[in-house]
């Protein structure tokens, strides 16, 4: 039978709550126990006391076991709003611990800070975005500092392509036996021989017609005053005396002496440039078969040969178009002298000038210089002037449909079609050195149409 005696004070079995002992500082060893001050001894009845105060015998009851519980109890219910803190804390250090894991696993590599992840593909959206916006920013800083840099790109354009177009002249001095850097020398002192000519030839006669307008003004005026027409006029609407209240006056004489000196500073700008351009070109044609080299060069050797072929004929033509443009203004200008020396015009040699210059535009060069001529002829007498307008009416029709066509056919080897839509094109983009250049471009993309894009259409 078992034994139902109750086991004694000093034989009794620890329940879980005596097993959890208090600590030296008066806490409990249970979870979540929050620590209190041990009780008083007198407080507490002895263990093993048998009688109270009113002579009533109680059970004895361990110290031990009373002060675990009590604190036992506190503790849950003060723990019981710490739990999701303690979930949290106990996340984070989770977190922490498998990170110094990785950190560890990593370092037991030969890499020092762990090893590298595999590298993004070329088409990786990242890739591909940034590729693509920073494709985009350089196209824009680009297109910003061309526009920018207009004329000085302006200014080097006109320069090589003056020397591509002088450049059949200087081999073909080289096959008479000069050396390049003769060549060079002796084609480019024409040049600069040519530009002296036409200042020489235009600054003179511009002088003396502003002194001879200077001091024959009050003489012109009083011919407008005999003049009935123009007296009756100024009769009624006072245009004399407007004229001369309008020179008087002071903001006219400043505007008037601003666009002098506007003047000044565009006739000097337009020095320095014309100074710029001939010293490039002289540059340009002393190193143009190493700027040649140095391009070719940057294609494949497997397709160099063709390229250098193809660019040499391109530089041909450029320098035919300009041989042929010079040729044409020469014809224009030789005829001109002729005719204004027997009709005899005053200036006939820098009249023939300003018509040779102004032919080298394509499609309006050569009408600019015969509306210029003819109004000077004009001014020299009536006869003068009809006669100058139906000879520029003819030539223009002989230069059209003879000249031009012949030469530019042989040389540059473009339709004329095509030759007025590029000068129109070429104009509309950089005006008058649009014109010039569109031309010979427009001959090197139907070269390159017929060789490559053509072939391999037929090949398709």
């Amino acid at each position: 039978m078992p034994d139902d005696t109750p086991p004694s004070a000093g034989t009794e079995s620890p329940t879980p709550e005596a097993a959890a002992t208090p600590t030296p500082d008066g806490g409990s060893g249970v979870d979540g126990a929050v620590p209190r001050p041990a009780p008083a001894a007198d407080d507490v009845p002895a263990e093993g006391d048998t009688t109270a105060e009113a002579g009533v015998p109680v059970k004895s009851v361990p110290v031990k076991s009373v002060v675990v519980k009590a604190a036992a109890v506190k503790g849950d219910a003060a723990g019981k709003g710490d739990v999701a803190a303690e979930e949290d804390v106990a996340a984070a250090r989770d977190a922490v611990e498998q990170v110094e894991q990785l950190k560890q696993e990593a370092k037991a590599d030969r890499w020092p800070f762990g090893r590298p992840g595999e590298p993004f593909g070329r088409h990786h959206p990242f890739v591909f975005g940034f590729t693509a916006a920073l494709g985009v920013m350089t196209a824009y800083l680009l297109l910003k500092a061309a526009t920018g840099a207009k004329s000085t790109l302006v200014t080097i354009v006109v320069a090589m392509f003056l020397a591509v177009g002088l450049n059949p002249a200087v081999e073909r001095l080289k096959r008479l036996g000069l050396s390049r850097g003769w060549a060079v020398a002796v084609v480019f002192l024409g040049v600069v021989l040519f530009f002296a000519g036409v200042v020489a030839s235009l600054v003179p006669p511009i002088v003396d017609q502003v002194n001879g307008l200077t001091q024959n003004l009050p003489h012109y005026i009083e011919q407008l005053q005999g003049n009935k027409r123009i007296a009756d006029w100024d009769r009624r609407y006072h245009l004399l005396q407007q004229a001369q209240d309008k020179l008087n006056d002071s903001k006219f004489q400043q505007k008037m002496a601003n666009w002098a000196v506007e003047a000044g500073k565009q006739a000097l700008s337009g020095t320095f440039k014309t100074l710029t351009i001939l010293i490039l070109t002289l540059y340009f044609l002393s190193s143009l078969p190493q700027i040649k080299a140095f391009f070719y060069q940057l294609v494949p050797r497997t397709r160099r040969a063709r390229v250098a072929l193809l660019g040499d004929e391109i530089l041909d033509r450029i320098g035919g178009y300009v041989a042929g443009q010079f040729t044409i203004a020469f014809i224009a200008g030789l005829t001109s002298y002729v005719f204004l020396e027997i009709l005899g015009v005053p200036y006939a040699l820098a009249l023939a000038l300003i018509v040779a210059v102004t032919d080298l535009i394509p499609l309006v060069g050569a009408t600019i210089g015969a509306v210029i001529v003819c109004l000077v002829a004009f001014l020299t007498g009536t006869y003068e002037g009809i006669a100058a307008l139906v000879f520029y009416v003819v030539y223009q029709q002989v230069e059209n449909y003879l000249v031009y066509p012949r030469v530019m056919k042989r040389t540059v080897d473009v339709q004329p079609a095509v030759t007025i839509v590029a000068a129109l094109i070429g104009a509309a983009l950089l005006g008058v050195v649009g014109a010039l250049i569109a031309i010979p471009t427009a001959a090197a993309i139907s070269l390159l149409i017929r060789e490559i894009v053509l072939p391999r259409q037929e090949s398709a």
